[in-house]
């Protein structure tokens, strides 16, 4: 029998080591810029009194889905700080939304890449391919090596686990808008950049905002996992657990990661996606000036 190994991992370690110490500086301005953005958005939720932030999700579930839902995320902040995990919560709130905000800023320009350039689309789906069927735990591996422990390993493994969805979306979206309408902006004289703007990504919105909402759940599920390589929020006390085998502290900080997840996913499908149910005294105002509209006349059009 004739042994026949190929040494991928031996060459992947030859890479990262290369990378470590040709690039040191360059970790090490990344790491401070993600660091620094971290700190930024911590301040909004970690500076403020426990009930000033829990006055102002309800009232923002409130606004977005109703009075039921505000009064389940009332209930279930209470909770979360009855717990005492409030600290935790909110440094896990603070990391899934710095690396969904990171992985939108890259992912949508990448998805309109893709969709207007064939090559493009050709080069990144296998790369996609590869960051979403990758297990989780492997990208804490090299955020480890090139960035040491702590917030910063923990934001770049979650953005590389969750920036896929909002790039492949946002490419599905635009390329579904439909081509007589491209064509008629291009009649028109419009300029690609603004068909871009004022036609496609408009009508790609929910495609797009489906996408978003996907990367922050995923971002939300790599923070806990992040936890173990030093990340602050749930996963601490998850790992914590874990390893004592304390059922009461896993039970906890998992009970308040599924309250973030809830309230994360309602809220942005709620103010990202289409427009709100209006309330009856609303639709009765609105159906007098519909109907008007309706029976006016079209403009002309103007010629020069």
């Amino acid at each position: 029998m004739i042994a026949f190994r190929i040494p991928l991992g031996s060459w992947v370690e030859d890479i990262v080591d290369f990378l470590t110490h040709a690039l040191k500086g360059l970790f090490g301005v990344i790491s401070s810029v993600l660091g620094g953005f971290y700190e930024a958005v911590d301040v909004v939720f970690s500076a403020p009194p426990f009930w000033a932030v829990i006055i102002v999700l309800v009232a923002l579930g409130l606004w977005a889905r109703g009075w039921v839902f505000g009064v389940g995320t009332l209930v279930g902040l209470v909770l979360i700080y009855g717990m005492d995990q409030w600290d935790n919560t909110m440094h896990t709130i603070t990391l899934t939304l710095a690396a969904t905000i990171i992985a939108v800023v890259i992912g949508i320009p990448l998805g309109i890449w893709m969709a207007r350039s064939p090559a493009a689309s050709a080069i990144l789906r296998p790369v996609l391919d590869f960051l979403q069927t990758m297990p989780a735990f492997v990208y804490l591996i090299p955020a480890i090596i090139l960035f040491s422990v702590g917030v910063v390993p923990g934001i770049v493994a979650t953005i590389l686990f969750a920036i896929a969805p909002g790039v492949r979306m946002t490419e599905l979206g635009i390329r579904e808008v439909d081509a007589e309408v491209v064509e008629a902006g291009h009649a028109f004289g419009a300029s690609p950049g603004r068909i871009l703007r004022q036609i496609q990504l408009p009508l790609a919105r929910p495609s797009i905002m489906a996408g978003v909402n996907q990367v922050i759940m995923l971002s939300l599920s790599m923070v806990v996992i992040a936890g173990m390589v030093g990340a602050p929020g749930l996963g601490s006390p998850i790992v914590s657990s874990f390893q004592t085998i304390d059922v009461g502290l896993g039970f906890e900080a998992g009970l308040s990661v599924v309250i973030v997840a809830i309230l994360l996913d309602r809220l942005t499908a709620a103010l990202t996606g289409s427009r709100r149910r209006l309330l009856p005294s609303q639709r009765k105002r609105r159906a007098p000036e519909a109907s008007a509209a309706a029976n006016e006349e079209p403009l002309a059009p103007v010629r020069a």
